[in-house]
């Protein structure tokens, strides 16, 4: 059995979520433990995909004006927004040989872990591939992978509430005369726990706790100074830059 650290749930900004899990990617490809950690945004962000070309995606001005972060993430897939409230955040990171080498068999094991979690609070859920989890037919949580230097690291979002027009005046939608359909349409497919059950932000956050460590090994401490100093030095240097969240 591998003895997993676990990271208690902290608030950071979104440049500084993204070093974050950054130093401890490079942390564990050099032979540190598998981690598992929680999160919130705070003040609220809109991460992008990799991949993704930032002004085709976010509204820069409707985000400057609400006082929303946004941030480019190392994994690929599309905008996210990550109200401050709203959701709780995970990330795992670990050797790569410690997950299936297949990439939906490995999202499938780490979605088990928040499947397990909600199935504490008496919501049911499945996972659906490539990268979701849905209760009642609509989505509670996505999620995004990335693998580089022998290390995984998977995070993801679980809805605790959600506020579907705000993320859409901060989301671009290529066609403005859709728009209305296109968020009446994610209305319909997405859920939160609290319009599941009311379950309060704190007992979602115990229930993911319990669910991620059932039958592991491990230990729960907060980042080190050194980690958190090198993070927050690394947030300014590359993942507040323009040319690092401008690159395309």
């Amino acid at each position: 059995m591998n003895n997993w650290r676990i990271i208690p749930l902290q608030e950071f900004d979104g440049f500084t979520n993204m070093a974050i899990d950054e130093v401890l990617s490079t942390s564990i490809a050099n032979g540190g433990p598998p981690t598992i950690r929680f999160y919130s945004w705070k003040p609220s962000a809109v991460s992008i995909g990799y991949f993704q070309a930032i002004n085709d995606e976010v509204n820069l001005d409707g985000c400057k004006s609400n006082l929303v972060d946004v941030v480019r993430r190392r994994t690929g897939g599309g905008a996210v927004y990550h109200d401050q409230f709203g959701e709780i955040t995970y990330s795992v990171i670990g050797k790569q040989e410690l997950f299936p080498c297949d990439i939906i068999a490995s999202y499938k094991l780490i979605c088990s872990w928040i499947i397990d979690s909600l199935g504490l609070l008496d919501i049911p859920a499945e996972f659906k591939p490539i990268n979701d989890i849905i209760t009642n037919g609509k989505k509670i949580s996505g999620n995004a992978q990335t693998r580089r230097n022998g290390v995984l690291l998977q995070h993801g979002t679980i809805l605790h509430s959600v506020d579907v027009d705000k993320m859409f005046s901060l989301l671009k939608v290529s066609d403005e005369k859709i728009k209305d359909k296109i968020i009446a349409n994610v209305k319909e497919r997405v859920t939160s726990v609290v319009q599941q059950k009311e379950i309060s932000r704190g007992a979602l956050y115990q229930a993911l706790l319990d669910g991620f460590t059932k039958d592991k090994d491990y230990i729960t401490n907060q980042l080190s100074d050194s980690e958190l100093s090198t993070a927050k030095e690394l947030a300014i240097s590359r993942y507040a830059t323009k040319e690092w969240n401008f690159m395309r």
